[in-house]
């Protein structure tokens, strides 16, 4: 018998704000030292009362706005009661009934509803198990959860979805969602059915990679296969990633909403949001959300139409433009500066996307960095190579330095003599001593062999440090040889 999963995702990113979700303690998910960034509000000390950031209300309008979702005008904030040593108050703030955002899709997955939460503490444990820290900074930062519909099918199309949620976030500035940091987190609900049913749903947390993920749910698809196929029966339950051994964990049996005694928080204010846009507005502290959450900027899936159709790049290193913010910018830059004309645009792709990335790799041996590239100084650079001026060879030659230094491909070229070199005269007399000290290819190639006269110009153009105009050592070759 044959059985088809079935995967709902929950992702909670966190928000980028200057303070925290209900207090003014600092946001900052680069802070080394533990519990510095702290206040009785989110250490949760009796008597002390929350404040919504409002910050991170529009950040996920924003984001409810970009997906197509329906925006809440009702809103409010319940209580989540459940006991674990990094939830400071005993229980979570938190929204049930009324999220702010509902519906939308991505990647053609339907997004149940969007909602905003308190972040909890972050646990330290020991290598040897024996204790556990408690590091409160990140207790109460604003947290964005996204459900999405038990609609997905396997585990790259699971991948595909939140590395394209990932890129939106940053791409409307809301959020970092690194997930090396823990700013992003996922969690699959998988289950499996031979029918049009559903399964018994198996939760699946701990997955800080998309690897992670993709592995996580290819196992738990396959632990509950063959759990069916022996006369087994799937538990609902919880269960944890082990990245060591590859496999998920049992950690508790799941619980149902009901478990968690949802009612209102009695401490904040039930919201109608077109009030407090409205407030905002006539107060003057912020320009009009209204009109701040629909200007968007350019959208991932916008960007790839738009740069397969005006300029034919290729899937992959269109790809290699979105996933870089910086390599993405860079980019634009040079394509409005080249006034989009297509064939030098299409030509700084293909150096951004190998070359630069090349050089971006191993930034640290050769001392350089991408900011030391500007887009005036490429857009030079491809100028000079489509002009002649420069070879294929100076330009990636060029562009080390420029990587290295930030100087002009023109003082570069300048300096180094890589300015393309054409004169026959000056050119016969590099000929000339490359095939003096190459018989055996000269040999070669006389007896018919064409890759030789690739070796031989090769090797002009290395002699030359890329400063040789290679059509015209071809034809020298080819008249002196003959």
């Amino acid at each position: 018998m044959e059985y088809s999963p079935t995967i709902g995702l929950e992702i909670h990113a966190e928000l980028k704000t200057n303070t925290k979700l209900f207090c003014n303690s600092k946001n900052d998910s680069n802070e080394k030292k533990p519990n510095v960034n702290i206040c009785p509000v989110c250490m949760g000390h009796p008597g002390t009362l929350p404040v919504l950031n409002r910050q991170a209300i529009k950040n996920v309008l924003t984001i409810g706005f970009a997906l197509g979702s329906d925006l809440a005008d009702f809103t409010e904030f319940d209580r989540k009661n459940y006991f674990y040593p990094d939830i400071p108050k005993g229980y979570q703030i938190s929204q049930y009934k009324f999220p702010l955002v509902s519906g939308g899709k991505l990647n053609g997955i339907v997004i149940t509803r969007i909602h905003l939460e308190e972040d909890t503490a972050r646990s330290v444990h020991s290598s040897d198990d024996s204790h556990s820290l408690i590091d409160f900074n990140r207790a109460g930062v604003p947290l964005m959860e996204l459900v999405t519909e038990p609609m997905i099918k396997d585990a790259k199309q699971a991948v595909s979805f939140a590395r394209e949620l990932q890129l939106l976030i940053r791409y409307l500035g809301i959020g970092d969602a690194n997930m090396e940091k823990g700013e992003m987190r996922v969690e699959a609900n998988v289950s499996i059915s031979s029918d049009d049913l559903y399964g018994t749903k198996v939760e699946v947390k701990n997955l800080n990679s998309f690897k992670a993920v993709e592995r996580a749910i290819q196992y738990e698809i396959q632990r509950q296969t063959e759990l069916v196929r022996k006369g087994g029966r799937v538990v609902q339950e919880t269960r944890g990633w082990d990245e060591n051994k590859q496999s998920t964990y049992t950690q508790r049996i799941k619980e149902e909403s009901h478990d968690y005694r949802y009612f209102p928080d009695p401490d904040l204010l039930k919201l109608k949001v077109s009030e407090i846009f409205s407030f905002i507005q006539k107060t003057k502290e912020l320009h009009d959300i209204n009109r701040d959450i629909t200007k968007l900027p350019e959208m991932p899936w916008e960007k790839r139409y738009r740069y397969k159709k005006d300029f034919g790049i290729k899937d992959e290193d269109i790809e290699v433009l979105i996933q870089n913010m910086k390599l993405n910018s860079l980019f634009n830059d040079v394509a409005l500066i080249l006034k989009n004309d297509r064939n030098l645009v299409f030509l700084a792709t293909n150096y951004i996307t190998s070359d630069i990335v090349g050089l971006m790799g191993g930034e640290h041996s050769t001392g350089g960095m991408i900011d030391n590239i500007s887009p005036e100084n490429l857009a030079d650079l491809m100028k000079m190579f489509s002009k002649g001026e420069v070879s294929s060879r100076g330009v990636k030659n060029i562009l080390l330095s420029m990587f290295k230094t930030g100087d002009s491909p023109k003082e570069i070229a300048q300096k180094a003599g890589l300015f393309q070199k054409s004169d026959e005269i000056e050119l016969k007399a590099l000929v000339d001593k490359i095939i003096t000290g190459n018989e055996k290819a000269v040999q070669e190639y006389q007896k018919g062999k064409e890759s030789a006269l690739q070796f031989l110009i090769g090797e002009g153009m290395k002699e030359s440090k890329g400063s040789a105009n290679p059509k015209v050592l071809h034809d020298l070759f080819k008249a002196i040889l003959s």
